[in-house]
């Protein structure tokens, strides 16, 4: 983070707990995730960790079952969103070059449609 302060609470802390309406496709107790309300894709989820991580910088090594979890629900959202068999994307992004805008890592699942090239030629 350009701060380098951690946050206490963010958008995604206030979704977790239901704080913010928001209709979850996936909890327990690790991860949460929710249709994302600006939808890049024709399917976009959102597969935050309950706990507070702000980057990908900060995982730390007890965080990997949480880190693990987060896959294996992508794989299931997937599935019973009907585009596993075609295709997805898993995309995260760390700190502002990464283009990461909310500081409270975040796994975006994108599909149900060509999604082309990851990045632009240069």
């Amino acid at each position: 983070m350009a701060d380098n302060k951690a946050p206490e609470e963010t958008i995604f802390s206030k979704i977790i707990r239901q704080e913010i309406p928001a209709p979850l496709l996936f909890q327990d107790e690790l991860v949460t995730a929710f249709r994302d309300i600006t939808p890049q894709a024709k399917s976009h989820i959102l597969i935050v960790p309950n706990k507070l991580i702000p980057t990908v910088n900060d995982i730390e090594p007890e965080d990997e079952l949480t880190i693990g979890r987060m896959f294996t629900v992508a794989k299931k959202l997937a599935k019973a969103e009907g585009i596993a068999e075609n295709g997805y994307r898993l995309i995260m992004n760390c700190n502002q070059d990464g283009g990461q805008e909310i500081y409270h890592i975040h796994m975006h699942l994108v599909g149900g449609q060509p999604l082309g090239r990851m990045l632009a030629p240069k």
